[in-house]
């Protein structure tokens, strides 16, 4: 048996995420399937981490295991595109790895981002693919309350009530934000993430970048770990998960 890693580009918004359902097109099934029609065996494809629908991916991880070594590989990612681009999926590229490299258990550090449109009129190009509001945000106070959640935290608060982690805590590494040309891009990168985390975080900040919420507020939120305290998580078209560091 041979490894092979898979980076995969994806626009999310028409799929049910990244994992394989009972119902919905996933993107997962997808390339998996054209996989199994193309290497002639039926082929598992395991993720580095999941994404929600309508969360896009600008280089997801992903590893399978194939019986014969693939002796093409440029070939068959340009095999895969002419296929997969039509449904908004790219594949970056097909590395070769030793039979211990797993996708999900080797990574060390996911990287996500969110991108959000703070000005009046509504986005065109970028519809759909930040979050648009139209409020003014003090970036010092994002800036500010981004401190506060990097670091070791219970976050319970900040925790989708279907998440199956073992433990609601988890250790942000660090937070960046940018703002250029009233584009505020927000980075967060950690090990693994609780579902809904990065998009109930942002969703927070926001509320505290906006005066709803002064720091204090914003604190005694976190440290509450009620998830009735959250703000309403940002919306899933602004996420992207940018890359899995290994």
């Amino acid at each position: 048996m041979y490894r092979y890693q898979v980076l995969i580009e994806y626009e999310g918004t028409n799929f049910i995420g990244w994992q394989i359902q009972l119902k919905g097109k996933s993107v997962q099934k997808l390339i998996q399937n054209k996989l199994s029609k193309l290497l002639k065996e039926k082929i598992i494809l395991v993720g580095a981490g999941r994404t929600d629908s309508g969360v896009h991916a600008i280089e997801q991880s992903a590893h399978f295991d194939v019986k014969n070594k693939i002796q093409n590989i440029d070939k068959m990612v340009k095999s895969l595109n002419f296929f997969l681009n039509r449904k908004k999926i790219s594949i970056i590229n097909i590395i070769k790895r030793n039979k211990n490299f797993h996708a999900r258990y080797f990574a060390k550090e996911r990287v996500y981002k969110y991108f959000i449109i703070n000005r009046l009129a509504t986005p065109v190009i970028e519809n759909e693919r930040a979050w648009h509001i139209r409020k003014k945000l003090d970036i010092k106070l994002l800036k500010e309350g981004a401190k506060k959640l990097v670091g070791t935290h219970d976050f319970s608060t900040m925790r989708a009530t279907n998440c199956y982690a073992k433990s609601p805590i988890k250790k942000i590494n660090k937070i960046t934000i940018k703002n250029v040309n009233r584009k505020i891009e927000i980075e967060f990168r950690s090990k693994s993430f609780l579902r809904n985390q990065v998009r109930s975080m942002v969703g927070c900040l926001k509320y505290l970048a906006e005066n709803k919420w002064n720091i204090k507020k914003f604190e005694n939120v976190l440290k509450s770990k009620k998830r009735k305290n959250c703000a309403p998580p940002a919306p899933a078209h602004g996420l992207y998960l940018a890359k899995v560091i290994y």
